[in-house]
């Protein structure tokens, strides 16, 4: 991307539509006169009062107990340096959002505008009792480490400086895993160390705790080895020094088990790569550009267990794999701190979560066959959903056991569910997708590349990796708008209408004539139809001359559609055509269909849009669990519509049974398990969370998504399309860029899943 167009996207993301990154939202009704008396005066007395006399009730009514605040002066922010507390906000609310998709913790961001080190200190503590932790960030060394030892001395809440902890707790879980596949003992190995500050301090101590000895530990800054003749040391960087016979880097790699590089790019070469150990262990965190590159590290050693900072590469080493589920662990049982043993739990814990067997969603949003604990594997991947499960009850068990707990879990396996439950509301499948489909992008055609929202969506999936844009339209248009918007990559424009294309517009004409000349086509109405773009774009997908088309943007549905039913065959076994919404709600991803295609389907094809929909829910790693919702339950009327209904049920019991699905049932039963264990104890649904609704008609399907999306702001993506032979997904009329970049990111999955399908096909 261009620096200009980024900068201007980045400012105008920070900015629009409202200004910042993070809200205070309601938590309780305040629609009526009542409502507000209760929530402030006078009915608000009655829990001051409760506080007053127990100062312990603050976490039974308030916030307090589910809230962060997460505290920088500025002085060292990302690879800013010192910029100011003002200048650091948006990498603080950025933190914020980060506490709440993951963990959902609540968070204010706090930026204190000093830089004296007592100041800063009261200032926290003065604050503190609206708090139920305290997240200190991009606070620069030596002072980090006063600031922090002081508070968590002095305060009664939890207190972590995530700069040092986060990324100590991470590679030490990486550590413990890549030393345990590379058959070496903690205790013998040689380490060296490439930086000395914060970060690479609270590795080496850690690494210290699970049993590096210190003597075996060899650290080095931008002035050289750490060495007790130097006189610019601090405290904690002493504990570290060796004797005054310094040795250089390429030296004292030399027989190395393990380097750490929390320092610069480029600086660790492949000879000092082939210098260490059997087995070499390398963990080159500099970001954005490593220490030593991924690909140059692996090519020069075949038995070297690598790990970095970036997403890029497996084995990220990602603050977020810790800090949400330490403070939610911490929170959770009110621990008066974060001790080391809570931060060896979460080690602990995260080593271990890497060698269990991976979620098959969690293999889809990666790419991989099947991820396997091994030297590709050897920390969890960011999107692992067991995360929250898994790393916050060790953190509250090591709480509790080591007596900073102030409250008890007793029911452990309720409590893990509760934490799974928290996640509903994120939009963690969109990441997911998004992710799957750069593992293997694919080339897609926008069919109105000429409008500037389209060619926005185009340029996202362009950046991002998703896909590689075929941009269809007026090229004189679309270079002006590239210009105007700063897309300024080499990708295939393409006008159907021009004389360039005539000898690809004949022969698509002639080949869309051959398939339908028995119905009415003929081969002048071929040629005409080929100048548009998406009989011709939709050509192009059958020709393999693209892999997946996008359309609809400027156009009614019916419109779009019926080239595509005319163009693109039905998938082998299908009869119908159908379509499908995923909405991001509350409660999570609920897939509705038939969103868009058919009228009133009868019972055979209604289980069959049930199938075809539960076949579209797996390949977003998902096992459906499906209602077909009516107006009645389960026989209560006799009327046409939940009697078809019931005619589909039957028939999918009976020759599938082995699929979560059940009906007719009203949608409030099927969205609110206790109602429906309660009525109707016998419904293969029941102690199930449904994720797939699957309605009588057209009306009810179409009306129920466009109310979700607007009246709840459920995020949508589609109507899929379900039963083509080919990848074509249209969108709706209107749509905005990021449901475009979506629904690219949803036809680029497509043709991943056509493509491993016929591959198998071949094999059989």
């Amino acid at each position: 991307m261009h620096k200009d167009t980024k900068r201007r996207e980045a400012l105008l993301y920070h900015a629009k539509p409202t200004p910042g990154k993070i809200q205070v939202v309601p938590t309780k009704k305040y629609a009526t006169q009542r409502d507000l008396s209760l929530a402030y005066s006078p009915g608000v007395a009655e829990p001051c009062l409760e506080i007053a006399k127990d100062v312990k009730n603050v976490y039974k009514y308030t916030a307090k107990g589910n809230l962060v605040a997460v505290i920088s002066n500025g002085t060292a922010v990302l690879g800013l340096g010192d910029i100011g507390p003002e200048a650091s906000k948006p990498v603080m609310e950025g933190k914020g959002l980060l506490f709440k998709i993951f963990a959902d913790i609540d968070v204010f961001d706090i930026e204190v505008g000093t830089k004296d080190i007592e100041e800063f200190i009261q200032t926290v503590k003065n604050i503190a009792p609206t708090f139920g932790g305290i997240n200190l960030e991009d606070i620069k060394a030596p002072e980090s480490f006063e600031i922090e030892k002081r508070l968590v001395e002095e305060l009664n809440i939890p207190v972590m400086h995530d700069d040092q902890h986060g990324t100590a707790i991470i590679s030490s879980a990486a550590l413990l895993n890549a030393l345990e596949l590379a058959e070496k003992e903690i205790d013998k190995v040689k380490v060296v160390v490439s930086g000395a500050g914060s970060a690479a301090l609270a590795c080496a101590n850690l690494y210290v705790l699970l049993g590096v000895k210190v003597e075996h530990i060899f650290m080095f800054d931008k002035d050289g080895m750490l060495t007790t003749c130097r006189e610019d040391l601090s405290d904690l960087q002493k504990k570290y020094a060796k004797s005054c016979a310094p040795q250089s880097l390429k030296e004292m790699i030399v027989g190395a088990d393990v380097f750490l590089g929390l320092s610069v790019g480029n600086i660790f070469t492949p000879e000092m790569l082939l210098s260490m150990n059997n087995d070499p262990i390398v963990f080159a965190m500099a970001n954005p550009i490593p220490e030593i590159d991924y690909n140059l590290a692996i090519n020069t050693r075949e038995d070297v267990i690598m790990a970095t900072g970036r997403s890029d590469h497996p084995n990220q080493v990602n603050n977020v794999l810790g800090f949400p589920y330490i403070f939610r662990g911490a929170l959770d049982v009110r621990a008066k701190k974060i001790n080391e043993e809570m931060k060896m739990a979460a080690v602990r814990a995260l080593a271990e979560l890497a060698k269990s067997p991976v979620p098959e969603q969690v293999n889809i949003a990666y790419g991989e066959t099947k991820l396997n604990f091994g030297r590709d594997y050897i920390i969890p991947k960011p999107f692992d959903p067991r995360l929250i499960g898994v790393v916050a009850p060790a953190v509250a068990k090591a709480a509790i056991e080591s007596g900073v707990a102030q409250i008890e879990i007793s029911d452990w396996e309720k409590y893990e569910l509760d934490l799974l439950e928290r996640l509903g509301s994120d939009n963690k499948m969109i990441r997911m997708l998004v992710n799957r489909a750069k593992t293997n992008p694919k080339r897609v055609v926008f069919a109105e590349a000429d409008h500037l929202d389209v060619l926005k969506a185009a340029q996202i999936v362009h950046e991002e990796g998703i896909g590689q844009p075929i941009l269809l339209g007026n090229k004189d248009i679309i270079q002006e708008l590239k210009i105007e918007i700063g897309f300024d990559a080499d990708v295939e424009i393409i006008d159907p209408k021009t004389s360039e294309e005539d000898k690809r517009r004949k022969k698509y004409a002639k080949a869309f004539w051959k398939s339908r000349q028995r119905r009415g086509v003929t081969l002048l109405d071929a040629e005409k139809w080929m100048r548009e773009r998406n009989y011709f774009g939709l050509m192009m997908v059958n020709s393999g001359e693209a892999d997946t088309m996008v359309t609809g943007y400027s156009r009614s549905y019916p419109t779009v559609v019926k080239p595509v039913m005319e163009l693109i065959e039905k998938a082998p076994g299908v009869t119908r055509i159908a379509t499908t919404n995923m909405m991001m709600t509350s409660r999570g991803p609920i897939f509705l269909s038939d969103t868009a295609i058919n009228p009133n389907p009868s019972a055979e094809d209604l289980a069959k849009i049930a199938l075809m929909t539960a076949k579209t829910v797996r390949m977003f790693g998902m096992e459906p669990v499906m209602a077909m919702v009516s107006f009645s339950n389960f026989g209560s009327s006799e009327n046409e519509n939940p009697k078809k209904v019931r005619e589909a049920v039957s028939y999918l019991h009976k020759y599938y049974p082995d699929l979560i699905i059940d009906g007719e049932i009203q949608t409030d039963f099927a969205l609110n398990p206790e109602m429906l264990k309660s009525k109707f104890p016998f419904s293969k649904l029941a102690n199930k969370k449904v994720n797939t609704l699957i309605f009588p008609n057209l009306d009810s399907a179409n009306i129920t998504y466009k109310l979700l999306k607007e009246l709840n702001k459920s995020e949508s993506i589609g109507p899929i399309m379900l039963g083509l032979d080919k990848p074509v997904h249209i969108f709706q009329l209107g749509a905005s860029v990021e449901e475009m970049v979506n629904m690219a990111a949803v036809s680029v999955v497509d043709a991943q899943e056509k493509e491993r399908r016929y591959k198998q096909s071949i094999l059989k």
